[in-house]
């Protein structure tokens, strides 16, 4: 039942996955439509200025609309739940997904760029909702290989965007609408499967204080009567939570007993966007074309380091459990960093080398490799082992703003730094990833097989607060005491 659930909510983390790289290839065909419909309604051709600001708006609403999606996470989860919050989230999936599928027969240009705003709420609630979905399901020993599955299905959804995206497939002045409007068919899915699984068990618990239905879904989760010690960890957590209240945003940012969670959160996120990984991805195509891969081939070899990025996404879900989270970010921000600047070298020397081409590509897929195995997955797993259930939240929230703002930033800023520092612009990037690195390295604790309490007991030591359980404070050393009552919570 659980590895079932696993797969249905990835389903619309593939969707997610698919918007991101889904207007990449056919961009020629979308430009040219733009210019076709603003010709046949003013009799005068688009001008290069106007076309470039609506190709801009076009890419750019995206990761607005995901900025958008996530200040809508809290008081969505908080009152639909988690499963129905991503039921009502399809909305924002299917209607986009009509609309940019009929814009050609419309003639509308304009109908892409709000449905690109549309799709972006849908992208950015399921980014932070279908996290703490699978997090609050998961037992504590399987929590960080589950909540990596989201991320896989994401890269498995750039895949699929970017085989689509293949000129002899969709990618062409004929398919383009069909491969924009395959993007509802994963909420479609989601539409028709979801219904049949459980609410968080978590959320019924501690949220609706509906013991009987959560320990129904949580036995139909584990596939055995016996959960009492789970049933007690949970709560003991509630205890806790009902003498701290559920928090809002403006409280969990007041808040003393997380401050070192949020900026820990807030610092991962911005340091998975702001890693470079967008501009790899732009300077790619030309990379290889400098090679001397052949212009038509370069859509095959983007294929190729789409494949290694899943590939790799699916080695972490397999080692996020024995090397543990923050092993892997601190490996993966160091490979980035490392990747970064002999990038920059590369790109400075591939002209006068005849060699060095082949080092740009290999760099390229150092990078993609690094970025799949900690900065891409990891930072969404730790936010909700981080945070208790009345913060999970308003987390996911602030690290879903800061994580789509910095998409939308670098989206924006890249281009001007491109132009003006060309591959230097690879050593900003560098040097975030080693902040980003060094940060992890001080602050990050380990979080893996651990209860979402002990975490927060782990981080009570750093934030020089204690943990508050029913009426009164429990210190540090009693409250391990208790927890280890509750230890063993089973896994499948």
């Amino acid at each position: 039942m659980k590895e079932s659930t696993e797969l249905d909510k990835s389903v619309e983390h593939r969707g997610y996955g698919y918007n991101v790289a889904a207007v990449n290839s056919p961009a020629p065909f979308m430009q040219q439509f733009y210019n076709k419909t603003y010709t046949d309604r003013y009799k005068e051709p688009m001008g290069e200025d106007l076309l470039t600001l609506l190709w801009s708006l076009s890419v750019s609403m995206y990761p607005l609309g995901g900025f958008f999606g996530s200040l809508m996470v809290a008081p969505l989860v908080n009152k639909l739940g988690r499963k129905g919050t991503l039921l009502f989230n399809n909305i924002f999936s299917i209607v986009p997904a009509i609309m940019m599928g009929v814009s050609e027969i419309a003639k509308s240009y304009e109908i892409i760029i709000v449905a690109r705003v549309i799709v972006g709420i849908c992208a950015g609630l399921s980014s932070n909702v279908v996290p703490m979905y699978l997090g609050e399901l998961a037992p504590k020993n399987l929590r960080g290989a589950i909540g990596i599955v989201p991320q896989l299905f994401i890269t498995i959804g750039i895949l699929a965007a970017q085989v689509m995206g293949i000129r002899n497939i969709l990618g062409n002045s004929t398919g383009w609408t069909i491969m924009l409007g395959l993007t509802g068919i994963p909420a479609v899915i989601e539409l028709v499967l979801l219904p049949f699984f459980p609410e968080s068990p978590r959320y019924m618990l501690i949220q609706k204080g509906d013991e009987k239905n959560s320990r129904k879904a949580l036995q139909r989760l584990r596939g055995w009567d016996d959960v009492d010690a789970e049933m007690e960890e949970m709560c003991l957590e509630d205890q806790s939570e009902r003498a701290e209240g559920r928090l809002s945003v403006l409280s969990l940012l007041s808040q003393r007993s997380l401050r070192w969670q949020l900026v820990s959160i807030t610092i991962m996120n911005m340091g998975q966007q702001l890693s470079g990984v967008n501009a790899i991805y732009y300077y790619a195509d030309s990379i290889y074309g400098s090679a001397g891969v052949n212009e038509k081939d370069v859509q095959y070899v983007t294929v190729g380091t789409g494949a290694v990025n899943v590939f790799m996404t699916i080695a972490a879900v397999f080692i996020v459990e024995s090397s543990g989270r923050r092993l892997l970010l601190l490996l993966g921000f160091g490979i980035c960093c490392g990747a970064c600047v002999l990038l920059t070298v590369a790109l400075n020397f591939q002209e006068s080398v005849s060699w060095m081409p082949y080092i740009s590509i290999a760099c390229v897929i150092i990078y993609v490799i690094g970025h799949a195995i900690g900065p891409s997955p990891i930072p969404s797993v730790v936010t909700t082992e981080m945070f208790r259930q009345s913060a999970r939240p308003a987390a996911f929230m602030v690290g879903g703003s800061v994580h789509w703002i910095c998409n939308f930033a670098v989206g924006l800023i890249f281009p001007f730094m491109e132009r003006g520092l060309g591959p230097y612009s690879f050593i900003i990037f560098s040097v975030i990833c080693l902040v980003t690195l060094i940060y992890i390295w001080m602050v990050v604790p380990e979080t893996k097989n651990k209860t979402f309490l002990e975490v927060s007991q782990m981080f009570a030591e750093r934030n020089k607060t204690e943990i508050k359980v029913g009426d009164g404070d429990l210190p540090l050393k009693d409250s391990k005491e208790s927890l280890e009552s509750a230890e063993k919570i089973t896994a499948f």
